[in-house]
């Protein structure tokens, strides 16, 4: 399958090894500017394995995956700069406060920010009164808040990974995190990401790709 026109991510024909377990076999798909991607599957299947190969952090057994029509293999620090991943776990170190977390993510992460620029994110996500309180007394779903506010801070990054990005939110936190996706949609940027919620998610193009459906006979 060569490159399409207009495409971001192309995956090509893909597959995934874990230990001697061949989960999937001959995924495919392309996702342009403005592309919604939900990937499901039951427990297991190799959703968030899927993540990690796009995301470059595993190499699948066979397949290739293209950025801009070119291998990730190929312009690893430019893709890299290109995404942002959110894994299932937080991330979050208990020793340094909401505020420290999120200039320590986006600074390793490549994406130096302002205090101000911090703050602000955290304000906008429902943490104003807990910037300075250390990860430890937070509860799960400030946690995750805390993760979530890069978010916030990365409309230029064109492609978002997301694992289960609504776990521990409440219905205000969920709804704050759908707008944010649909406005970086809005801008062209393209997200892929696993739930096990019923969230809808306005794009001009969604698509679902079940990784059980890839499992080999």
């Amino acid at each position: 399958m060569g490159p399409l026109p207009h495409s971001m991510l192309e995956v090509d024909q893909l597959a995934c090894l874990r230990g001697d377990a061949l989960l999937f076999r001959g995924l495919s798909f392309c996702l342009a500017g403005g592309g919604l991607l939900h990937v499901a599957g039951r427990n297991g299947a190799g959703k968030t394995s899927l993540l990690r190969l796009l995301c470059g952090l595993m190499l699948p057994e066979e397949g290739e995956i293209r950025w801009h029509g070119k291998s990730i293999r190929a312009q690893r620090e430019e893709y890299h700069g290109a995404l942002l991943f959110l894994g299932h776990a937080n991330a979050v170190k208990d020793e340094f406060s909401a505020l420290e977390n999120l200039r320590v993510a986006c600074a390793l992460a490549g994406r130096a920010v302002s205090e101000a620029q911090a703050l602000a994110a955290l304000d906008a996500i429902g943490l104003a009164h807990r910037v300075e309180l250390d990860a430890r007394h937070l509860s799960q779903g400030q946690r995750r808040r805390v993760a979530l506010a890069r978010l916030l801070l990365a409309e230029t990054v064109p492609l978002w990974i997301l694992d289960e990005p609504f776990t521990a939110l409440d219905v205000p936190a969920v709804g704050l995190l759908a707008r944010t996706i649909e406005a970086h949609l809005a801008r062209g940027g393209a997200v892929i990401y696993t739930t096990h919620q019923d969230v809808p998610i306005a794009s001009k193009s969604v698509q679902r790709i079940d990784v059980g459906e890839f499992a080999p006979c």
